[in-house]
């Protein structure tokens, strides 16, 4: 798959039913997306087939991911978004 395919793809899986999501993954995606590594960008995919809320918690720090390759991809949107802040 091309480049802007994927991008394209999961730019429209970021559109989530949560507004905060929408906040928190859109400017991720226009940033950061196109410049992750092919294993980043699988593992947002990967992110993406969760439930809204989860991904929420997840982002926010609330809970921990389930796995090594959630909390990776979870935390450099988190990192892009508190980089926002500063």
């Amino acid at each position: 798959m091309t480049e802007d395919k994927d991008y394209s793809r999961m730019r429209w899986a970021s559109r989530r039913g949560l507004l905060e999501l929408d906040l928190l993954l859109g400017p991720f995606m226009d940033a950061c997306f196109r410049e992750l590594e092919q294993s980043l960008r699988d593992d947002y995919e990967q992110l993406m087939g969760h439930e809204d809320q989860d991904i929420l918690n997840w982002i926010m720090g609330r809970e921990a991911p389930p796995d090594e390759v959630l909390a990776a991809i979870t935390g450099r949107i988190r990192a892009h978004n508190l980089s926002k802040l500063r």
